[in-house]
């Protein structure tokens, strides 16, 4: 248990530090104004944050999801391996039910953590590289005055859309994955089961966030509301109604190419990571690679 967890962590932390540059410009292209556009798509706007804030812009708000990422794999292998074992049987269904119930217990740090990465990637757009203008120092100072000012709520801003994002897309993420590997022929002697469980973890990710995007847009939004003390909408009834009437249903869209694009090398590099290094951990015990459907999978299919 205590070396799939800092497997988990290894893989993870390798995940975020591949991903997150495609999370800042889904992100930024999710809020940003309709009527005064910054960004005409993914490649132009990676291309003005890395103009405007240089490559270290791609990066802002990292430390919340590097800071949150040892309690959610906890949350989340812990969890899910429980569910399993409760479950008993070895199940695409059960696969469902176990992911889910990981993807809503851990909610509670991912909520927080995405909050305060959401405000430090919005902090300092379009401004350049030299702007001293700043909100929030970091991370943890994000998620400080924001308790100071609202206090728990505050905190746990976008918690009903986390939830309804994170228990279906987890639960699909670990079936999407069970199945493929069971397709793919997963098996500790087959030479090219490194590359099918990169295929099979890249395109679970990708299941994952196409069937919760619409709900991140929101959660992406609701989140971003409030910064500098004005708030735009009043809940999430509020906040699709007033989407929808000013964009149309594309609104919900916004931001898909980068997050597609994230996806996959992100549940790749996450697995890739998590396996070398309980291969390399358990050298001459052939436990290493066993039960590859369940262990395989790290953190998220979404922070994915």
């Amino acid at each position: 248990m205590a070396l799939d967890y800092a497997a988990g962590c290894f893989g993870g932390a390798a995940g975020v530090l591949v991903g997150h540059p495609f999370d800042t410009v889904k992100v930024r292209l999710q809020i940003q104004s309709v009527d005064k556009p910054l960004y005409r798509g993914t490649y132009h706007c990676f291309q003005s944050i890395i103009r405007q804030e240089s490559m270290l812009g791609l990066y802002k708000g990292i430390g919340s999801p590097m800071m949150g990422l040892t309690f959610i794999n906890a949350i989340v292998f812990g969890v899910q391996g429980n569910a399993m074992r409760y479950l008993g049987r070895d199940t695409p269904a059960n696969q469902f039910l176990a992911g889910a119930s990981a993807g809503l217990i851990q909610c509670v740090i991912c909520c927080p953590m995405e909050l305060a990465k959401t405000r430090m990637q919005m902090q300092g757009t379009g401004e350049k590289k030299k702007s001293s203008r700043k909100l929030y120092k970091n991370s943890l100072d994000c998620l400080v005055r924001i308790y100071r000012r609202e206090g728990i709520r505050g905190i746990n801003r976008g918690m009903v859309t986390t939830v309804v994002r994170e228990t279906p897309g987890f639960g699909i993420y670990f079936l999407a994955y069970d199945v493929l590997t069971r397709r793919l022929g997963c098996e500790p002697d087959d030479p090219y089961m490194i590359p099918k469980l990169l295929f099979a973890g890249g395109m679970s990710g990708i299941a994952s966030w196409l069937s919760t995007y619409p709900v991140d847009v929101i959660k992406s939004r609701l989140q971003a509301d409030g910064m500098g003390g004005v708030h735009q909408y009043n809940g999430i009834a509020d906040c699709v109604r007033q989407s929808l009437k000013k964009e149309g249903w594309r609104v919900f869209t916004r931001g898909l190419t980068s997050t597609l694009l994230r996806a996959f090398p992100v549940n790749a590099t996450t697995f890739a990571s998590v396996t070398l290094f309980l291969m390399y951990m358990r050298q001459g015990d052939g436990s290493a690679l066993q039960d590859c459907e369940t262990r395989a999978v790290s953190v998220e299919p979404t922070s994915m």
